[in-house]
């Protein structure tokens, strides 16, 4: 009976490759994974050691001879179930369908590998990751052969790839410091160019411009404020910045709001309007300060300004409808006349005072 006594095999191996615990470990494309790894253990049946049970035993005891049938079937041999061969002084593995030999358990349950095809045996580090398998040795970097069994990966269109070949490969660079823009991180993209949130800076003021408005300018990029005081226009009245809009009077940009009346106030933006000096006046103002004034009705002349013509003789002025005979109020417009005092007289008007 002491024949009988278990080895180090004692409560089973580990369970088999294609019984291992957890899931895929985690990732996929574009997120960064990590594999899992399967461990086994195996046994050892060695006869000489009467003390040891085996799993589920109970220690055996003398038996009585009208149990010798019973005696005699625990004495049997402990075999593989596959190969039926002994297993006394050989390894094994433990499965829940009975003790295996090692090269029964190869064939029947040992996984192959994705990356080379062959079997990963019982004594092969086996990793698996989205239900397929690997040896350590083979789970590697698709480009430049790094080994990724201990550190991040990334899977991209079915290839494993560390970090580093990632983003050199998939991630944008930043404009400002040539570094790569990891996945995730934060950045801003304009004009098809890429930045890190923290490297897109006013080319003034040297402030990141975050989410804030930016005027771009030849390559830099500007905050409002910083623009405004290096480039915008200035108004020729207020002095201040033109930020939107604005008019163009004498080759300067002014306000709209500005650009009025010397005399009355009235904003002359989209009207008509003249000037005297440096000051704008609208037609108005400036005729009723600046513009001579008819001789026949005592009112400014504006020609030009939506006045209409006018005639001068002498230093007198006419708006062309005023320019008539002072007796019979012909016209006098392209017409022969005579001066008389103060007034001008047709020719008929003037012979008949004659």
């Amino acid at each position: 009976m002491n024949d009988l006594g278990n080895g180090e095999g004692r409560g089973g191996g580990l369970r088999p490759a294609g019984w291992a615990g957890g899931g895929a470990g985690g990732g996929g494309k574009g997120s960064c994974s990590r594999p899992h790894f399967l461990r086994r253990g195996w046994g050892r049946r060695s006869p000489g050691r009467p003390d040891t049970l085996g799993p589920g035993q109970e220690k055996p005891t003398q038996p009585r001879p009208r149990r010798a049938r019973s005696v005699a079937a625990m004495t049997e041999g402990f075999d593989c179930t596959k190969c039926r061969e002994s297993l006394y002084g050989r390894k094994y593995i433990q499965t829940d369908g009975g003790p295996h030999c090692v090269p029964c358990y190869d064939s029947h349950f040992a996984n192959t590998c994705a990356e080379c095809k062959e079997l990963i045996g019982h004594d092969s580090r086996e990793l698996f990751y989205e239900d397929r398998h690997y040896h350590e040795h083979c789970f590697r970097c698709f480009r430049c052969d790094r080994s990724l069994a201990d550190e991040p990966f990334t899977c991209q269109d079915n290839e494993l790839l560390c970090n580093d070949c990632y983003c050199s490969a998939f991630s944008s660079q930043c404009t400002a410091c040539g570094e790569t823009v990891m996945p995730g991180s934060r950045k801003l993209e304009y004009g098809g160019q890429t930045w890190h949130e923290h490297c897109f800076l006013c080319s003034g003021c040297e402030q990141p411009l975050g989410s804030r408005s930016f005027v771009p300018d030849k390559g830099a990029h500007y905050c409002v404020p910083c623009y405004e005081s290096k480039f915008a226009p200035r108004c020729a009245r207020c002095k201040k910045t033109l930020t939107q809009g604005g008019v163009t009077y004498r080759d300067e940009p002014w306000h709209r709001e500005c650009l009025v009346c010397t005399g009355c106030g009235t904003p002359l933006a989209g009207q008509q309007f003249t000037s005297q000096g440096d000051d704008p006046y609208c037609v108005a103002c400036f005729g009723e300060r600046y513009a001579p004034k008819c001789s026949g009705c005592g009112q400014p002349i504006t020609a030009g300004l939506g006045g209409g013509k006018y005639l001068s003789f002498e230093e007198r002025h006419w708006h062309q409808d005023c320019f008539s005979c002072a007796r019979c109020t012909t016209s006098l417009v392209g017409q022969g006349f005579v001066p008389d005092g103060n007034q001008l007289l047709c020719r008929a008007c003037s012979e008949a005072d004659h």
